[in-house]
Formats: C-alpha cells, sequence, structure tokens
C-alpha cells in the first residue's frame, strides 16, 4: 500500500462515527456545552465545515452591509441640498424631523438632511421638492435685493472724482518708469543694497525714551521731512514733539474725549500758519484739524458723532482727508471743498483703520469683521477683498510699489496681498499678540514693521519675508508705529505712556 493510499485512507476515517445513533447524539449535545467557555467566546478549534460556512455567511453580511453604508454615503453627496438655512429647516419639518439640535449649526444642519433625504431614498425626495421648487423665486427675489443699484452723486463727488484720477494717472506714469529703472538695475547690485540695508537695520538702537503723557500713548505720526513727531494719548491731548531730540513743541487741546490717531498732512511747510498742517480723531467720533501756529483746532468735522473714529490718513495730495468710522463705513472728507464727498458702506463691522495707495488712486480698509477692501476712488467700486484673516483688522497699509499691501490681524499675523493678482501671496505668523499696526518702508519698500500687544515691534524683510530685527524695550503693548520718510527713524507708542524714537547707530 502505497503512501498517498494511506493518507486518504486517514481522511476518510475522521469522517466515519461509530456506536449506536443515541450515542452520536449525545456526543453532539456535549460538544456544544463545550464550544463556549466560561467568558461566552466561542472556541473555534472545536468548529465543523458547517459552523464555518455560517461564519462565512455572516461575513458577507457584513460586507453586504458596508457596501450599502458606502452607496448610502455616495448617494448622500450626489443629493442637492439648498444653501439656505431657512430651506433647510422648512424641509426637515416636512420631514418630521428636529429642525435643530443642540449646538447644531447650519452646515451640521445641512448633512443632517442629506443623510435623511439619502436614507429614505425615493420616498423621502417628494417631501423636499416643495423646498427646491420655492428656491427659484427667492433665489430671483433674492438676485433682485442684491442687485448693484446707483444714486445721484453731489457735484462736489464728481468733482473730487475726476481731480483724483487726473492727480492719480500721472503719478502712476512717474512710480512706473522709476520701476523700470530699477528693474534694468543689476541683480548683483540690487543683492548689494539689500545686505547693506539689512546690516544697518542690525544696528537699530533706541535713540530716544520719552514719556509722552500721564495716560497711555494710543498714536504717532513722523511728517516728511523728519523734523517732528505726533503723538496722541488717552488724556485727550496731541502733543508735537521735536527730532531726534524729543522736545515738546507744541500741546493741542480741544478734544473733549481719548483720542485714538493723529497724522500730519503731506506738502505742509513747519513755518506755515493758518493751514490745516496735522489731523487728529477721537473715541467721541469728532475729528479736528489744527495748524502749527495754536494750539486751538481750526476746524472741526462732526459727521461721525456719536460712532468711534479709530484711524485716519491724508490722501497723497493733502486736498483729502479719509476716516474709518465704527458706524460700518469710512468717509473721504474735501479739504478744499469744505465738506464730505464720500460716505462709503461695505463692512459688516466697525472699520478700524484705512490707507491710500502711493498715487492716490485707491484705498484699503481693515474692519473687526476681519475683512479688508480695497477701493477705487475714481469710480467708487471695490476692486479687491481681502479674505483670509480669522479675525478683526487692525493695521492696513500700501507698500510705494503700489501694488502690495500688508494688513495685521488680532489673529497674531500679518498678511500680504498683491494687486495685481488680487489674492493673498504671503502670510507671517509675526507676533504671539494681536498686531496693533503695520508701515512700509515710505522710500522703497525694502521693509515692514509691525507692532504688538506682546510689547515688541518687528521688522520684516520685503520678498523674503524674514524677521530682520526685533524692537523690544516698552513696558506696555504697543498700538502704533511710523516710520520717516528718510527712513532715519522708527518710532514706537506704547501703554507703558512712552514713546520711543529708534536710529541707526
Amino acid at each position: 500500500m502505497s503512501d498517498s493510499e494511506q493518507s486518504v485512507y486517514a481522511k476518510r476515517t475522521k469522517t466515519i462515527h461509530y456506536g449506536s445513533l443515541e450515542e452520536s447524539d449525545r456526543w453532539h449535545v456535549d460538544r456544544k456545552d463545550n464550544e463556549t467557555d466560561g467568558s461566552g467566546k466561542t472556541d473555534y478549534s472545536q468548529l465543523t465545515t458547517a459552523d464555518y460556512m455560517a461564519l462565512d455567511e455572516d461575513v458577507a453580511k457584513e460586507k453586504a452591509a458596508l457596501l450599502e453604508e458606502f452607496e448610502r454615503r455616495k448617494k448622500a453627496r450626489l443629493i442637492h441640498v439648498s444653501t439656505d438655512d431657512g430651506e433647510v429647516k422648512s424641509a426637515l419639518r416636512k420631514l418630521n424631523e428636529p429642525i435643530c439640535y443642540f449646538g447644531e449649526g447650519p452646515a451640521d444642519r445641512r448633512l443632517r438632511l442629506k443623510e435623511l433625504l439619502s436614507a429614505l431614498g425615493e420616498k423621502g425626495l417628494p417631501a423636499a421638492k416643495p423646498a427646491k421648487e420655492e428656491e427659484k423665486p427667492k433665489s430671483q427675489q433674492k438676485e433682485t435685493n442684491e442687485s448693484t443699484w446707483y444714486h445721484e452723486g453731489p457735484e462736489s463727488l464728481r468733482v473730487a472724482r475726476f481731480w483724483i484720477a487726473n492727480y492719480s494717472l500721472a503719478r502712476a506714469k512717474k512710480r512706473l518708469e522709476e520701476a523700470s529703472e530699477k528693474m534694468r538695475q543689476h541683480s548683483a547690485t540690487k543683492a548689494g543694497r539689500m545686505v547693506e540695508l539689512q546690516k544697518r537695520i542690525q544696528q537699530l538702537a533706541p535713540q530716544c525714551s520719552q514719556v509722552g503723557d500721564t495716560r497711555p500713548i494710543t498714536g504717532c505720526s513722523i511728517n516728511e521731512d523728519s523734523s517732528l513727531l505726533l503723538t496722541c494719548s488717552l488724556s485727550s491731548l496731541c502733543k508735537v514733539w521735536s527730532v531726534p531730540d524729543c522736545t515738546l513743541k507744541q500741546t493741542l487741546r480741544g478734544h473733549k474725549f481719548n483720542v485714538s490717531d493723529v497724522a500730519f498732512r503731506p506738502g505742509v511747510a513747519n513755518d506755515s500758519k493758518s493751514e490745516v498742517a496735522m489731523a487728529s480723531c477721537s473715541f467721541d467720533g469728532s475729528v479736528k484739524l489744527w495748524s502749527y501756529d495754536s494750539e486751538e483746532s481750526i476746524a472741526d468735522i462732526n459727521g461721525h458723532v456719536p460712532h468711534r473714529v479709530a484711524k485716519l490718513a491724508f490722501h497723497p495730495s493733502g486736498r483729502f482727508l479719509g476716516t474709518a468710522c465704527y458706524d460700518a463705513s469710512w468717509r473721504l472728507w474735501d479739504l478744499e471743498q469744505k465738506q464730505e464727498v464720500l460716505h462709503q458702506e461695505g463692512h459688516t463691522k466697525a472699520v478700524h483703520c484705512i490707507a491710500f495707495q502711493v498715487d492716490g488712486s485707491v484705498c484699503v480698509t481693515g474692519g473687526l469683521d476681519g475683512f479688508g477692501r480695497v477701493w477705487d476712488l475714481r469710480t467708487g467700486r471695490c476692486i479687491m477683498f481681502l479674505e483670509g484673516h480669522l479675525s478683526a483688522i487692525y493695521g492696513v497699509d500700501f507698500s510705494p510699489n503700489g501694488y502690495h499691501i500688508a494688513s495685521g490681524s488680532q489673529d497674531n499675523s500679518c498678511k500680504i496681498w498683491d494687486l495685481r493678482r488680487r489674492q493673498m501671496v504671503y502670510t507671517i505668523p509675526a507676533h504671539t499678540n494681536l498686531i496693533s499696526d503695520v508701515k512700509y518702508q515710505k522710500n522703497g519698500g525694502n521693509f515692514l514693521v509691525t507692532s504688538s500687544y506682546d510689547k515688541t515691534a518687528k521688522i520684516w524683510s520685503d520678498k523674503t519675508w524674514q524677521p530682520l530685527k526685533t524692537l523690544s524695550g516698552h513696558d506696555g503693548r504697543l498700538v502704533g508705529v511710523d516710520i520717516s520718510h528718510d527712513s532715519q527713524y522708527i518710532v514706537t507708542a506704547s501703554y507703558d505712556r512712552t514713546f520711543k524714537l529708534w536710529a541707526w547707530d
């Protein structure tokens, strides 16, 4: 007998049972009792072929259930549900489902409706059809309500827009010619200048530290020839200081409440008299215009009362003044026509900051809604929407190149935007606390300065956005920063009631 025959005989003997049927039944009963141990788990070593077939059937059922779940999820993704939260609630009500669970948002509610429709199949779809049928007239009504509308503006606005167009076109032409000349420069020359600038920035040191007021300082500004410094504080006073010795030259009295920001008017000589040279704004909504020869304001702008005016900025021409107001709008004032020429809405919350482009054709505003907007002053249209910050924007500024915009936010980051591409190009994780202000170098835009509530100001290189220098020394949070037009000085204002003037060694 061969080995193969022996192996076959051994397999057959395992399937043959000896003895009476009664003994066989008793053996089956004992086997079933021993299949499970004390924990209730099955002893798979005692399973027979029939038992294995039962397990295969269970696995097949699980696979079928999984496939069914995948198909249901796929079907849910393909189901189109309205993005209008009211229509989603109406559809849930028609399906006899709760319209809202605790902690459920509009997106979660919409996803729940999709899953319900996918589970109900064809029976659930007719119940949601009335909501879909109502979408068409509602969407048409929504488009009608949100469509752009125009009304006839005052004659002063038409005069201002024509004047801004003529002014900005000439400056834009000059800026582009200068940019072309820089492009023709050798790359080694550009790199050498940048290395030299970085070395100079590393040598920045406090030139002067001055107690500016009895209460926290809220803003600062340097004039065009870098000879004067203007500060404001919560004491309702504005003060003019000499640079670089920081000697008090003039105290401006007139505000009755906290002053939030100040600015120098471009193109005004230091020895001018009875001419608007400075502007300040207050928490009570008042805006005052000042001259160098008087401590009293020469003009008041009261169009914002009772809403707070957070920031203001002069147009590069010096003819217009832009103000950011907490009534969710910003205003443009013509100092020659002596009236408001533009009251622009668009933000959903308070507008906190404003800055003009070097050409004077556009301006950018930032609000507590976390969004920024770029406005064309010649047409009044919003030409770019700055969306990306997670919280309120407290500072904005234009680069001298005319197309880069910097914005500082409560989310501790500074974002760089490109007006040509109409998109964000870089995010700087700048500070460990909110950024209160941002400023570009005025005569080249080679670096950017940010101030923060973490008590420091930081300098960042243009294009690479690498940190070059950290200006530390204040005991309180920084609320403002400015750079002189000749890039010789950087001033920082703090809640510790002091301002510091930083200069090259």
